[in-house]
C-alpha cells in the first residue's frame, strides 16, 4: 500500500486496524479480498446501543458534545485518545456515529484533519477509526488515499472508505463498491485485471461482460474502475470498446431506481464526445443503430442533458448522430421488435420543436427502450431541460397513460395537483414530485411544487403553445406497440362508458400489458357486490388477459368493450384474490401458487 510513516507507538494490547488490514491482505495466497472484506480483529461490532429511547436528534447532540472539544485540540495524539474514550461512552452504532460525525461543525478544520489522520493510521477501535474516516469525507487529501484503501478492506468500514475516496480517487472507490456489491461475482475477472495493472487484460475483461442488467447495474463504477476514458484515448477506433461505451453510458443514464449515475460520472462529456466522434467505426448492425439511437434519446431528453455542456455542443453531437443513423423503415415491422422500435423512435431526438410565443417552451416526449415496453416514461422538457431529473431524480416520469391519456395535464380554471413522478421505492419512502396546474386567462401556470429536491422551483407560465403541444401528444401513439394500444383504447372506452363495468358491480383497475409478455393486454377489475351474501363483504379482484392475435388494436378494443356489454367478466376473467369469505360464498377458488423458477 505505502511506506509507513513515523507515528506514535501502537497500543500494547493490539495493533492498529490499518496495520491489521495490511497484514490480512499480505497473508492471502492470491492477494484477493473477500466480498464483504476481512473480519475485524475483535469480531463484528455489537448490534446497537441499549438506549432505545434516544432519538436521532438526541444522538446528534451527544456526538456534538462529545467530539467537538477533542477535534479542536491541536495535539492529534491527545485528541485521538480522547475520541477513543468518548466514542466508547456514547454507545452508538457505528453507522449512526459516522453519520453524525460527518455533520459536525468544526471550529478548526486543520486540527480535525490531523486528528482524523491519527485515528485512521493508529486507531485500534473500529468506531473511533470510523470517526476519522467520516471526517475525511470532507477533509481528506490525496495523501490519505493509501490508508483509506487499506481500511476499506475491513468488514464494516468499506462504506466510509468509499465516501472518503470518491473525491480523491474514483478508481479506488469504484473497486471497493464493485467488490462489495457484486454478489454474483460476474465482475471478479474485471477487478482482478484492474488490480494487475494490465490494460489489455482490463479491455478483455470489459468486453467479456454480459450485456445483462445483473452485470451492468454498476455501469458508472465499472467505467471508473476500468478507466474507460483512458482506454478510449488509447484505442479511439476500437469498435468493440466503443459499443461497450455506448452500453455503459446508456445504463448510467437510466434512472429507473435512483439519481442517474451519468450525472456523477466525471468524464461523462468527454466519453460521449469520444463515442460520437468515432461512432462510424461501429458496424451498421441493428443492435448498434438501436444503441446509438438510445444514446441520442439520452442526450436529447434524458438526464445527460443536465451535464455541464458547452453552448451548442450537445446539439452538435445529436446532429452528428442524426447524419450517421440510417433512415427509418416507412412501414411497421411487427416481426422484428428492435427494427420496429427504431422505426417509431428514429425521429424523436432530432426533431427541432419550434413553438410560437414567448418562453418557456415545453415539450412532451414519450420514451422507452427497444426491449422495455414496461419502462415507458413521459419526459417533460421546459426550455429543453428534462423536468423530473432536474427537480427530483429518484425515478422515471409517469407513463403517458397516467399523465396524458387521463387528461391530468390539461389546464382548467380549477387548480389541479398532479403527481409527475414517484420514487421507485414508493412515495412513503423517498417522496414524489407534484405540481399544481391551473389556467390564468390565456396562460397555463405550473406552480405549487411539492417534493422537489433543492431550492423551490419557479412558477412557469405557458402561452397558447401549451395546449397545442398537449393536443399533439394526446394524438401521437407512435411510441405504442399494438397490445399497449389495445390497453389504452380499452381504458379510454371504460372512462367514457363507466356503465359497462358498473352493471356488473365492477370497477376497472390497472390496464396495460403484461410485464413478462408485452404482447398481451391485461385488464384488472375489482368486484364489490352491491348486495353481498350474508356474513361477507369486501371485494374480489379479477384479471382478463387478451393475447395479441394480429388484430388491429381498435378492433380488438371494440370487441372487448362489446363483450363487457353482454357478459359478466366474472364468467371469463381469472379470479386473483380478495376477501376469502366472499370468494367462498360465490364459489371462486384461490389462484394456484406461482410455479417456482
Amino acid at each position: 500500500m505505502s511506506v509507513r510513516d513515523e507515528r506514535e507507538p501502537l497500543a500494547p494490547r493490539t495493533t492498529s486496524l490499518y496495520d491489521y488490514a495490511l497484514f490480512r491482505h499480505g497473508i492471502e495466497p492470491d492477494g484477493t479480498v473477500p466480498r464483504k472484506g476481512f473480519p475485524l480483529p475483535d469480531g463484528p461490532p455489537p448490534p446497537g446501543p441499549g438506549r432505545k429511547d434516544r432519538t436521532w436528534q438526541q444522538a446528534g447532540a451527544e456526538v456534538t458534545d462529545a467530539l467537538t472539544p477533542p477535534l479542536a485540540d491541536p495535539d492529534p495524539v491527545r485528541a485521538a485518545e480522547a475520541v477513543h474514550r468518548r466514542v466508547a461512552e456514547l454507545a452508538l452504532t457505528h453507522r449512526s456515529l459516522r453519520a453524525h460525525t460527518a455533520r459536525l461543525a468544526l471550529a478548526d478544520e486543520d486540527a480535525a484533519r490531523r486528528t482524523a489522520r491519527q485515528l485512521i493510521r493508529t486507531g485500534t477501535d473500529a468506531a473511533a477509526v470510523g470517526v476519522g474516516m467520516a471526517l475525511l469525507i470532507r477533509l481528506g487529501e490525496p495523501e490519505d488515499v493509501p490508508w483509506l484503501k487499506a481500511l476499506g478492506m475491513l468488514r464494516g468500514l468499506a462504506d466510509s472508505a468509499i465516501a472518503a475516496l470518491d473525491p480523491l480517487d474514483r478508481q479506488a472507490a469504484a473497486l471497493l463498491v464493485i467488490r462489495g456489491r457484486d454478489r454474483s461475482e460476474r465482475l471478479t475477472p474485471l477487478t482482478e485485471a484492474i488490480t494487475s495493472g494490465d490494460t489489455e487484460a482490463v479491455r478483455s475483461a470489459l468486453l467479456s461482460l454480459p450485456d445483462e442488467p445483473q452485470a451492468m447495474w454498476l455501469a458508472r463504477r465499472i467505467a471508473e474502475a476500468a478507466d474507460l476514458r483512458g482506454l478510449l484515448r488509447a484505442r479511439p477506433q476500437d469498435a468493440e470498446l466503443l459499443a461497450l461505451t455506448g452500453r455503459l453510458l446508456h445504463r448510467m443514464a437510466d434512472r429507473s431506481d435512483s439519481r442517474a449515475d451519468v450525472l456523477d460520472y466525471r468524464p461523462a462529456r468527454s466519453v460521449y464526445e469520444a463515442l460520437v466522434r468515432h461512432a462510424d467505426r461501429l458496424p451498421p448492425t441493428p443492435e448498434h443503430r438501436s444503441l446509438l439511437l438510445s444514446v441520442a434519446l439520452d442526450l436529447h431528453s434524458g438526464p445527460a442533458v443536465l451535464l455541464n455542456w458547452r453552448p451548442g455542443r450537445r446539439r452538435a453531437l445529436l446532429d452528428a448522430l442524426d447524419r450517421l443513423l440510417p433512415a427509418a423503415a416507412p412501414e411497421p415491422v411487427p416481426a422484428d421488435r428492435r427494427a420496429d422500435w427504431f422505426r417509431r423512435n428514429r425521429h424523436l431526438p432530432f426533431a427541432r420543436t419550434e413553438q410560437a410565443g414567448d418562453p418557456p417552451r415545453w415539450e412532451l416526449v414519450v420514451v422507452h427502450g427497444p426491449e422495455d415496453d414496461d419502462g415507458i416514461e413521459t419526459r417533460i422538457l421546459i426550455d429543453g431541460i428534462p423536468l423530473v431529473p432536474a427537480l427530483f431524480g429518484r425515478g422515471r416520469g409517469h407513463p403517458p397513460e397516467y399523465l396524458i391519456d387521463s387528461g391530468r395535464l390539461r389546464a382548467t380554471a380549477e387548480p389541479r395537483e398532479v403527481q409527475l413522478c414517484e420514487a421507485y421505492c414508493t412515495e412513503g419512502c423517498c417522496g414524489a414530485l407534484y405540481v399544481t396546474i391551473r389556467r390564468d386567462g390565456d396562460e397555463v401556470v405550473w406552480d405549487g411544487w411539492r417534493g422537489a429536491v433543492g431550492p423551490p422551483p419557479p412558477a412557469y407560465r405557458f402561452a397558447a403553445a401549451y395546449d397545442a403541444e398537449l393536443a399533439r401528444a394526446e394524438q401521437d401513439h407512435s411510441w405504442c406497440r399494438p397490445a399497449r394500444s389495445t390497453a389504452r383504447l380499452i381504458a379510454a372506452g371504460l372512462r367514457d362508458r363507466p356503465e359497462l363495468t358498473a352493471r356488473w358491480d365492477m370497477t376497472p383497475g390497472w390496464i396495460g400489458t403484461d410485464r413478462s409478455d408485452t404482447d398481451t393486454t391485461v385488464v384488472r377489475l375489482r368486484y364489490t357486490p352491491s348486495a353481498p351474501p350474508p356474513g361477507t363483504g369486501g371485494s374480489l379482484y379479477f384479471e382478463w388477459r387478451l393475447p395479441d392475435e394480429d388484430v388491429p388494436p381498435r378492433a380488438r378494443a371494440d370487441a372487448a368493450l362489446r363483450r363487457l356489454e353482454t357478459r359478466d367478466p366474472k364468467t371469463f376473467a381469472t379470479y386473483r384474490g380478495g376477501n376469502a369469505a366472499l370468494a367462498e360464498a360465490l364459489g371462486h377458488r384461490p389462484p394456484p401458487p406461482a410455479p417456482r423458477a
